[in-house]
């Protein structure tokens, strides 16, 4: 269809309509929410949110359209980048201001939690445009050593969710309720504006964990240029320079874990496993850097590697609060309030020592090793047995939705699980595959998690999907205890 001369003429000229539209539509949608503000009027508040569906519609397609049917392929390039730093200037900021309105004026009684995630979102705009401003600079300046700027994965997928997110936040943070409204829509608009507050901060913690990705993209793939300007043969300065990377998203994983704390203690037990999901991301995500980096090879010269190193042991502070007393702690939030005789009778808090100390073990045993295996675990690890343990706590949380009932079988199951991979995690004749170098060397598996993650986390069996993951990971040395181990240590 698209090859029919008149097609092609008809899409080239809609092709700059999307470009630079944009912002166009998010700044009249801009002066739509000043109005709500001062006025309160409905109208106008559903005529700003269908010129930020448009904007999103646009923001979506452009860069494809841009491509395809702009003769000038670079300037297409460096025009969608540049409305996108335009729209996100606008759009985010107006979002900070409309959560403190939202506040103040619709939420007068507000919880403490409102005032968090207002906060949040401020700092998710300061991230934002701090992540566009630095792009920009990395990208202009590895220009002049002719580098080819080129969009990774990770900076798609941030495009991807952006626009979506800010639709989302500007309805929650402007909306007002109608009677002219079609009930349909109006419909639509309250569910937004009365979703859950816990809800909305795991979306908007996952949004800023793939602008920290976007970050480290850049500096992984342009950093080399600065770092040969700045440290010029200082090799040491030029470790601790780039050992600031992955210590960030170490320091990310351990803040992950106690978010999950939070949440399981606010009862949201399906969002507390996803923020542990995160941590395990940030800790596959920071020795992979730490790889790419070079900072696991030892530097020669002055002892800089004597005894252990500051990022070794900032990981494993990081993975004993995120995989050790965070689900440990978890388990005993979950099963603690129960008063059923037979749940009253469990040591909840001894059992919950017993998986600390035997993850604690776990991270001495693997930090010691004088023979480790690269890509090879001995003993279960740490993530992996934290997501296998609360597994059934998600089960039991998304019960109550759909009636599943059963209270005490699932916490005596859960009990027997928690001593289980206590076990598993020190039996050290075992042999468990790096999932996270696994996933990278097969990206279809890692698309086929990430879809069907996607699917059944809005289903009352999300619990069942990761439960059944997580089993098939405990028991996977049966299958894979013979792969060699040169195969297993590669990324890709």
């Amino acid at each position: 269809m698209t090859d029919n001369p008149k097609n092609q003429k008809i899409l080239k000229r809609l092709a700059p309509v999307l470009v630079y539209g944009r912002p166009v539509l998010v700044f009249a949608g801009m002066i739509c929410a000043i109005a709500v503000m001062l006025n309160r009027n409905p109208g106008i508040f559903f005529l700003g949110t269908v010129l930020f569906f448009v904007s999103m519609v646009f923001d979506l397609v452009d860069g494809w359209f841009a491509e395809r049917f702009l003769p000038n392929t670079n300037l297409a390039r460096l025009a969608d980048r540049m409305m996108n730093r335009i729209v996100y200037s606008i759009v985010f900021p107006l979002l900070a201001v409309g959560m403190m309105w939202r506040l103040l004026h619709a939420e007068p009684g507000h919880e403490a939690i409102e005032q968090v995630h207002a906060v949040f979102v401020l700092i998710l705009c300061v991230a934002v445009l701090i992540r566009d401003n630095f792009a920009h600079f990395m990208r202009g300046y590895a220009i002049r050593y002719g580098q080819e700027p080129e969009l990774h994965e990770i900076n798609r997928l941030r495009t991807i969710v952006a626009a979506p997110l800010g639709f989302v936040l500007y309805i929650y943070a402007f909306y007002v309720p109608a009677e002219g409204t079609p009930a349909i829509l109006d419909g639509f608009f309250g569910r937004i504006a009365g979703m859950p507050v816990e809800n909305l901060l795991v979306i908007e913690i996952l949004f800023l964990v793939i602008n920290f990705g976007s970050i480290a993209m850049y500096c992984r793939k342009y950093g080399t240029f600065f770092l040969d300007e700045l440290c010029l043969d200082d090799n040491l300065l030029r470790r601790r320079i780039l050992s600031v990377f992955p210590n960030a998203l170490t320091v990310m994983n351990a803040i992950m874990g106690l978010l999950a704390v939070f949440f399981a203690y606010q009862g949201k037990m399906l969002e507390s496993y996803l923020l542990l999901i995160g941590a395990a991301v940030f800790d596959k995500l920071d020795g992979a850097m730490a790889r790419r980096l070079g900072l696991t090879e030892p530097l020669p010269g002055d002892g800089y590697n004597k005894g252990v190193a500051f990022g070794a042991l900032l990981d494993d502070i990081a993975d004993g609060i995120s995989f050790c007393i965070a689900p440990a702690w978890i388990f005993y939030i979950a099963v603690s309030p129960y008063q059923d005789p037979l749940l009253q009778s469990i040591p909840a808090g001894l059992v919950a020592l017993v998986y600390a100390g035997s993850g604690f073990a776990r991270l001495c045993y693997f930090t010691l090793d004088k023979n480790p295996i690269p890509g090879i675990f001995k003993g279960m690890p740490t993530p992996a047995a934290a997501l296998l343990v609360l597994a059934p706590l998600v089960i039991l949380g998304q019960a109550h939705v759909s009636a599943a009932g059963q209270d005490s079988a699932v916490i005596g199951f859960s009990v027997g699980l928690m001593l289980f991979a206590s076990v598993l995690m020190n039996v050290y004749p075992l042999r468990y595959i790096h999932m996270g170098r696994f996933m990278d060397r097969n990206p279809w598996f890692t698309w086929v998690m990430l879809v069907l993650g996607i699917v059944f986390v809005f289903t009352p069996y999300f619990g069942y999907l990761a439960f059944a993951l997580m089993v098939f990971y405990a028991f996977s040395p049966l299958a894979t205890r013979r792969m060699d181990p040169e195969s297993a240590a590669r990324d890709r």
